[in-house]
């Protein structure tokens, strides 16, 4: 193991998903599900997107056209807006309550995943990442220090994701279909006119 590429790789994948979309879609579902689950739900989903960016990355970039890739996740994003907006008010008493064992885990676990893994797709994290495996020749190395980064920015949402919850869940609920409509709009001007709006 190369400490230079280990460490040269966590900063700047670290660095670049601080202010990603992802982070933020990350942070919004950690204040609505347990922290734990979506934890692992969001880290399942990057440890795929790595493996994608170190192996065959370069090549589904320039397979799959970005506007097309970006056209997708903004419908994401506003799908996800309407659900978080119509959601009941018995499934806000049950993400208040974060103890205990509840059938809906697997269902936490699978949302953010696919939350995160739609989101990802083409994402400026994701290209870096294929590129610094092209540039160090190292997959192995280059996946590893990925991966914790992204775990680690995952870590970080979760946290403030759970801070959010002392808010009232209806707001949190509110917020949450607020910030999805404006990234889907921003995502989705991305891919008609092909500008570069958010990370």
């Amino acid at each position: 193991m190369n400490p230079v590429v280990l460490a040269t790789v966590f900063g700047i994948v670290f660095v670049g998903e601080l202010p990603d979309k992802t982070m933020f879609a990350s942070l919004l579902l950690a204040a609505r599900g347990r922290v734990l689950l979506v934890w692992l739900g969001v880290a399942a989903a990057f440890v795929v997107h790595v493996a994608i960016a170190v192996t065959v990355g370069g090549v589904l970039f320039t397979l799959l056209p970005h506007r097309l890739v970006q056209g997708v996740v903004a419908l994401m994003f506003l799908v996800g807006a309407l659900m978080a907006y119509r959601d009941t008010g018995e499934e806000d008493d049950e993400i208040a309550d974060d103890t205990g064992y509840r059938f809906d885990g697997m269902r936490t676990i699978v949302t953010a995943f696919v939350v995160i893994f739609i989101a990802e797709w083409g994402d400026l994290t994701q290209i870096l990442t294929a590129n610094l495996a092209a540039r160090y020749d190292n997959a192995i190395e280059v996946g590893i220090a990925a991966t914790a980064a992204l775990w680690a920015v995952a870590a970080i949402a979760m946290v403030a994701g759970k801070a959010m919850r002392r808010l009232p869940v209806s707001l949190v609920r509110k917020a949450t279909a607020v910030v999805l409509v404006i990234l889907a709009a921003l995502v989705g001007v991305e891919a008609i006119t092909g500008m570069h709006l958010v990370v």
